[in-house]
């Protein structure tokens, strides 16, 4: 069986994941972006979510979101494929997609113990911790600096043209 379709989610299996990991006492930490050409930093991102909870999950933008939330050029690999990737990590136990400008209704979904945000935040500045902190999760933040970014160098390719 491919690591996709053990991996993958649709949202509405959202609620039944939190159910399944509640019986057995795991816990879910939720890491969620674009994830456009995949780079170290989004690794690192995802290797320290991990180590939040038992259970990863990532969601993963679709292209409407990334549009919406990064204009009209992006995302540059399409949703399926990003998806794939980041479900090819050993980090990662389950990807979802989603559609959202935000990633609000996975966490209402969902309700995962921690919601783990890059290092482009800190707890105080993570836009979804009020949402999290009122079913009683937790934020965190996890990865290296913010020294890489896709929309760097998605710039770097096009100054080198």
């Amino acid at each position: 069986m491919s690591a996709r379709a053990t991996k993958r989610l649709a949202f509405a299996d959202l609620p039944a994941l939190r159910a399944r990991a509640s019986a057995s006492g795991k816990t879910i930490a939720l890491a969620n972006g674009v994830f456009d050409l995949f780079h170290v930093g989004h690794l690192r991102y995802l290797q320290g979510a991990k180590g939040e909870a038992d259970l990863l999950v990532v969601a993963v933008n679709s292209d409407a979101s990334t549009r919406a939330n990064k204009g009209p050029a992006r995302p540059v690999v399409p949703e399926a494929e990003r998806a794939e990737i980041v479900e090819a990590l050993a980090c990662v136990d389950h990807v979802v997609i989603f559609d959202s400008r935000d990633v609000v209704p996975v966490i209402r979904a969902l309700r995962p113990d921690v919601q783990v945000k890059g290092t482009d935040y800190t707890p105080e500045t993570i836009p979804e911790a009020a949402e999290v902190r009122a079913y009683g999760g937790r934020v965190a933040v996890a990865g290296d600096p913010k020294q890489h970014s896709t929309t760097e160098l998605i710039a770097k390719l096009d100054a080198e043209r």
